[in-house]
């Protein structure tokens, strides 16, 4: 066990070395120099473990065990290892580390599964660069089309084609994967939350995830001189765009039931201190844990964006991405409660306020997620932290729930 912690321990902070921020968190986006420092790094240790790696034309990576059974659906075990702006080392590494260490623990036991074991590092998951989110596991299940990926641009206009060919990547690669070649996905990943740690509980097996649905807003008016203006002459965007965000929580509140809305990205231009916004562009974050409160709010949404509407000022609201909420499989989530009681390790059931990978593929094949700790609750930020020790109790549990998924017991 000691080993296994010093190997995660060596993981995490290598990767945590790989960020655009040094000292003020992680910061990876897909397709970065950082993104591909920290691919090197997850190849490398895929072929050291055995594995055969193979990339996608999206960038997701791929390191298989193969299985005595010809043509057989792999068990896929993994997670997203890119970050949002200044965020924690731990919000999806964990995750894959995870995956590479059912991996290590397949090869030192000497175990030769039935079906494959893929541990699968995905790109793109938080959708700080191209928006959106949840890329990787979208592009595999083919939720999102070759088309729509390449119309992707960054806030600096670049398509995530320039992007990937930037750090060596091949976007001509096959990016969907027939669902027949998936057997199973095991995702581990810290809770982003205090539950687990105010309880004292090591692990959370997690039964739904939370549905979301993700807007960009575009508020375009005129510019003009700060100076000489008049204020009842100004169709100023930012203003506007203000006034909107300020009545969005009523939005949330009003429908109750644990509904959320964020505002957590918006950009100004021409973004001059001496002159009035032509444009300004954000987004707006709805998860609920019921499809019904996500709708509502939606339609109470594109009603108040509409009341802005002007001859002077314009609003165009374009839904980016929209996940119902998704349960577990009923199957996985008892396997993994009874390993957890025979290792004697503490559990709960846990439902997720956050979107993962795990709700995409949920819609392919069965999905087994598990929750550990997070410091504080906190995640999203440097201060973000788990202890490399629930880490390994994860790794314990997804390994004797592999080779249970796998066929070798």
């Amino acid at each position: 066990m000691k080993n296994l912690q010093a190997r995660i321990e060596e993981h995490i902070n290598t990767l945590g070395q790989f960020t655009a921020t040094p000292g003020n968190g992680t910061t990876r986006l897909t397709y970065s120099k950082e993104d591909r420092q920290a691919r090197d790094y997850l190849i490398e240790k895929m072929k050291e473990y055995g594995l055969t790696v193979h990339e996608d034309g999206l960038g997701n990576i791929f390191g298989k065990l193969d299985g005595t059974l010809k043509n057989a659906p792999s068990v896929l075990i993994g997670s997203h290892f890119d970050s949002v702006p200044n965020g924690g080392s731990y919000d999806g590494p964990a995750g894959v580390v995870a995956g590479l260490e059912v991996a290590a623990l397949f090869a030192e036991n000497q175990i030769k599964p039935k079906y494959p074991l893929e541990v699968i590092a995905l790109i793109e998951e938080e959708g700080a660069r191209f928006g959106g989110g949840l890329m990787g596991s979208r592009g595999i299940t083919g939720l999102l089309s070759e088309e729509d990926f390449k119309k992707l641009k960054d806030k600096d206009g670049i398509t995530t084609i320039e992007a990937m060919e930037k750090i060596g990547l091949d976007p001509l690669l096959p990016k969907k994967r027939d669902p027949k070649t998936i057997k199973a996905f095991l995702e581990l990943h810290i809770e982003q939350g205090p539950i687990l740690e105010e309880k004292n509980i090591p692990i959370g097996v997690v039964e739904t995830i939370v549905g979301l649905t993700q807007f960009e807003v575009t508020v375009e008016g005129q510019a003009g001189h700060a100076g000489t203006t008049p204020m009842d002459r100004r169709s100023d965007a930012l203003v506007t765009a203000a006034k909107m965000i300020a009545q969005f929580p009523d939005l949330a509140i009003e429908e109750g039931e644990g509904t959320v809305i964020t505002t957590g990205q918006l950009n100004v231009f021409p973004n001059g201190a001496n002159v009035i916004p032509k444009k300004c562009v954000f987004t707006v974050d709805i998860r609920s844990g019921k499809e019904e409160h996500i709708q509502n709010v939606i339609r109470k949404l594109n009603e108040l964006i509409e009341s802005y509407n002007t001859n002077d000022i314009r609003v165009l609201a374009e839904q980016q991405l929209y996940m119902r909420p998704k349960a577990m499989n009923q199957e996985i989530v008892a396997q993994l409660k009874e390993i957890s009681s025979k290792l004697e390790l503490p559990y709960c059931s846990i439902n997720s306020g956050a979107g993962h990978d795990a709700m995409v593929f949920s819609d392919f094949t069965d999905v087994g997620m598990l929750f550990i700790p997070s410091k504080h609750g906190l995640s999203h930020c440097p201060e973000e932290w788990s202890d490399s020790r629930h880490i390994a109790n994860a790794v314990q549990i997804f390994f004797e729930t592999a080779k249970k998924l796998t066929g070798t017991e």
